[in-house]
């Protein structure tokens, strides 16, 4: 990855892609001021220093039935990072585990999945997490309602130019 040096252009593409991934290169390069081709070259070389990791829609849960969301907080009985590893890679396979976040503290892994229904979390519980090797417990959390769900950063666009990031 090259280092780019962040201006008020290129903050503005970021923050208006993350708000609208969907969003024209010719309207892109309007809201930043700039003519399309060179707005172009900003999206390219934004996307190859990895500020862009990439582009998708976002499905409605409800829409295609999954109407549980749980956040699983799990504990593991050994933190050694073989074993870290291991229980990551097992929850790379498993599809209605949405995010995992390995934490600090006396959880270790912050799960949060989707399922159906409850007892469609339950089966997914007790057939496959708390089934994996090296589980010591699992604490779940039935989210009740989701007020607020804004991916990605704050993107301050009129901050100085001197952000520069590796």
């Amino acid at each position: 990855m090259q280092r780019v040096k962040l201006d008020r252009i290129d903050r503005r593409i970021l923050a208006d892609l993350q708000a609208d991934g969907r969003m024209t290169n010719v309207e892109l390069a309007r809201r930043a001021g700039i003519s399309a081709p060179p707005c172009l070259r900003r999206v390219r070389a934004l996307e190859e220093a990895g500020y862009i990791r990439g582009y998708h829609a976002e499905i409605e849960p409800h829409a295609l039935g999954f109407n549980v969301t749980v956040f699983a907080h799990v504990g593991l009985n050994s933190q050694a990072e073989a074993d870290l590893r291991a229980f990551e890679e097992l929850v790379l396979g498993w599809a209605e585990v949405r995010e995992c976040h390995m934490l600090a503290g006396e959880t270790d892994f912050l799960l949060k999945i989707v399922a159906h229904d409850w007892d469609d979390y339950q089966r997914f519980l007790t057939t496959r997490l708390t089934a994996a090797p090296n589980i010591s417990h699992v604490k779940s959390s039935l989210a009740i309602r989701n007020s607020k769900h804004q991916p990605g950063v704050p993107i301050d666009v009129d901050a100085g130019p001197e952000a520069e990031h590796d």
